[in-house]
């Protein structure tokens, strides 16, 4: 008889760790197990602490969420446990988060916390503590396939499903991570924590980029960063310039407020050249993207990226953005790198951010892997590229988005 944590062992015989960040899902997942029974141990990572955001709502990971976590541990009865991590989160999302800016990039900081600090270092420590696995209070499912292997499935929580992040979760890991909120709501998670007496019952959710305490990113790339902020020029899609900025990092792909110019007509950031200090601007329908070219690539579905695309391209569902629902699209490969091609479109893609591939458009579809977008073409270029005869299958692509437009 297997256990809740689909492990052939008794509750009191399995030590688990809990990544406990002081918030309501967490502390709701350690008490879930220790109510269980299982050998619980929590751990809280302290990944910053930028003085203003220790008292900050919203805030994770620092100051005031310690606290808040610690009151949970001894409120069910567990061990508990912080980890001095802020160097290592510096390193592998803060500087990379300011680099990818820099770089002209929309970086998403969380995937690169699960992939190199919480799936990566903190699976390592539950290991270290004889864990059998390693539950968070992550809103994703986590089932056995047929191959007998786990697999990653979005949420029955749609509105709060993070599948999206945890796309570059490995085979391996998937085998030593549990998510008990996969199957709830939001709502019974906070009726959970009243029941158990938890004082975080109502503590507000924390924000994507938590290690930003002023809501203002750029200042966090300036003080990492001095001089990132170079001035230039912003200019049309045939190249006049029409204006001058401070700073590519001030600019996200589709933007339309704060260009600081003058226009006929609404202008969007279409696109933003860190060689030049460029930044690009057009019409709304210059900002959907039909093609996108990936790199560091994840793949968790049956068998290998390579064998599921032997036949040719493979039909999926894609996110580009966390907010947004999947659509189709179809991936392949072009030469060395994995290309996707969108069927309708999509507005606002810009290069760092992830495209997550799902078996399903809607439902609990299962996450198949995904990559960051390293360079993302519009529908107009995409036609252009069609029409010089370089590649038949884009022509196709980059036409159907074109009719999707009208």
């Amino acid at each position: 008889m297997r256990n809740s944590l689909d492990l052939d062992t008794r509750p009191a015989d399995t030590r688990v760790v809990v990544a406990m960040s002081g918030g309501v899902d967490s502390s709701v997942t350690a008490a879930l197990l220790k109510a269980e029974g299982y050998d619980v141990v929590g751990i809280t990572l302290q990944l910053y602490d930028h003085g203003a955001a220790t008292h900050r709502l919203g805030a994770c990971c620092a100051g005031q969420d310690i606290h808040d976590a610690r009151r949970v541990a001894d409120r069910i009865g567990i061990p508990h446990y912080v980890l001095d991590y802020e160097s290592r989160f510096k390193e592998a999302v803060i500087d990379r988060f300011a680099e990818s800016y820099v770089s002209g990039e929309t970086p998403v900081p969380c995937v690169d916390c699960n992939q190199s600090i919480k799936f990566r270092d903190l699976l390592e420590t539950a290991r270290e503590l004889g864990a059998a696995v390693l539950a968070t209070g992550h809103y994703v499912a986590s089932r056995v396939g047929a191959d007998g292997r786990r697999a990653l499935h979005r949420a029955r929580d749609e509105e709060r499903d993070q599948s999206y992040f945890l796309f570059a979760t490995t085979r391996d890991q998937l085998d030593l991570l549990r998510f008990p909120l996969g199957e709830r709501t939001k709502a019974e998670t906070r009726d959970l924590a009243r029941r158990f007496g938890l004082e975080v019952a109502d503590k507000h959710d924390s924000q994507d980029i938590c290690f930003v305490p002023t809501g203002r990113y750029t200042e966090v790339i300036e003080r990492l960063m001095p001089g990132a902020a170079e001035p230039g020029d912003i200019v049309d899609l045939g190249g006049r310039v029409l204006g001058h900025h401070q700073g590519i990092i001030r600019f996200t792909v589709g933007q339309r407020r704060g260009l600081g110019i003058a226009a006929g007509e609404p202008l969007y950031v279409v696109r933003l050249d860190a060689a030049t200090r460029r930044v690009v601007v057009g019409p709304r329908e210059a900002l959907r993207t039909a093609r996108m070219r990936l790199r560091d690539v994840n793949w968790i579905g049956d068998g290998t990226l390579g064998g599921a695309l032997a036949g040719g391209r493979l039909e999926v569902f894609v996110k580009v953005r966390s907010t947004r629902r999947p659509q189709p699209a179809w991936i392949g490969r072009a030469g060395d790198e994995i290309e996707v091609e969108l069927v309708d479109g999509e507005e606002g893609v810009a290069p760092g951010q992830a495209c997550v591939f799902y078996d399903a458009l809607a439902g609990q579809a299962r996450v198949l892997g995904g990559g960051f977008i390293r360079t993302a073409a519009s529908a107009a270029e995409t036609v252009a590229t069609a029409g010089t005869g370089r590649r038949g299958a884009a022509a196709a692509g980059g036409a159907a988005a074109a009719g999707a437009r009208g």
